[in-house]
């Protein structure tokens, strides 16, 4: 009777109850697809095309050459009212850093040429586009500010340029500065594509560059002078800390380009032309540049 009893509790112990099986096949089909679907999410982050920034005050021509960089051909465009995005392959012949000892038809050197270009709209009143990317910047690449050669001689379109181009340029400052790792975040250089240089009035780059490094001198003094004022005001007389709104090195003195090198922002300019038409231009000098940071 005791084997009985024994056998039956056995028996009982060991078959299987319904919970058991609900909960068993639960495990064996969710789980799976949890797993995978944790996985695909973490692979598509990290395989994310890089992307690169497009900014600039209207009329530059940073939609120009974003058609042209899709397409290859510039047809009559006209000024963006919101972000625009689109995927492109680096041209013939310009060859992608990462894949300089690859042979072209090889599967990685073909991926290492696909990139994003992201189109942000220049208006004054719409240029959060921009900056909210560059406070979460995810896979930019490279930030390309497309100016307007032509412009930079007068006044207006100057001092638009170089206020935006500071705040952008304070934008990868502030990033750098707020880092929580002694490493810092990673390195986003900065071109400024000096464009319609196929016009009579045009700057060459490097009169681009120095007038722009001037005014962007008197904007952060202006910048400067507006908040110690403002302190004061707040204050009754003591003066607010600018360090962390004063762009490159602090104290008196010139803003220079090659001051943002300290915060692991390179700022190069090169001159181009995206022409609308079938002459698309010569934007060569602006590929080489991204190719170098694919």
């Amino acid at each position: 009777m005791a084997w009985y009893d024994e056998d039956s509790w056995l028996t009982q112990a060991l078959s299987p109850k319904l919970s058991t099986i609900v909960i068993t096949l639960a495990i064996a089909i969710f789980l799976p697809i949890l797993l995978h679907s944790f996985l695909y999410r973490k692979a598509a982050s990290a395989t994310g095309l890089p992307t690169f920034l497009l900014v600039g005050p209207s009329g530059g021509g940073k939609t120009a050459f974003t058609t042209l960089t899709e397409r290859g051909t510039v047809p009559t465009t006209h000024p963006s009212t919101t972000p625009l995005s689109i995927e492109a392959l680096l041209p013939d012949p310009h060859v992608p850093a990462s894949s300089h000892y690859r042979s072209p038809g090889d599967p990685a050197f073909e991926r290492s040429r696909r990139f994003i270009i992201l189109d942000t709209p220049g208006h004054g009143k719409l240029r959060n586009y921009a900056t909210s990317t560059l406070a979460d910047p995810g896979n930019v690449r490279g930030i390309i500010f497309v100016v307007d050669a032509a412009a930079i001689d007068e006044e207006a379109g100057l001092n638009e340029a170089a206020e935006y181009l500071h705040d952008v340029l304070l934008s990868l400052q502030k990033r750098y500065t707020n880092a929580t790792t002694s490493k810092g975040p990673k390195e986003i250089p900065v071109l400024i594509a000096a464009n319609k240089m196929d016009l009579f009035t045009a700057l060459p780059a490097s009169s681009v560059k120095t007038k722009l490094e001037k005014a962007i001198s008197e904007v952060r003094n202006n910048r400067a002078k507006a908040l110690r004022d403002a302190g004061a005001a707040l204050s009754g007389g003591d003066e607010v800390d600018e360090e962390k709104e004063w762009l490159g090195e602090g104290g008196e003195g010139s803003f220079e380009f090659d001051e943002m090198r300290e915060i692991g922002t390179a700022v190069d300019i090169v001159g181009g032309n995206v022409c609308q038409g079938k002459n698309s231009g010569d934007v060569a000098g602006w590929w080489s540049w991204i190719g170098e940071h694919l």
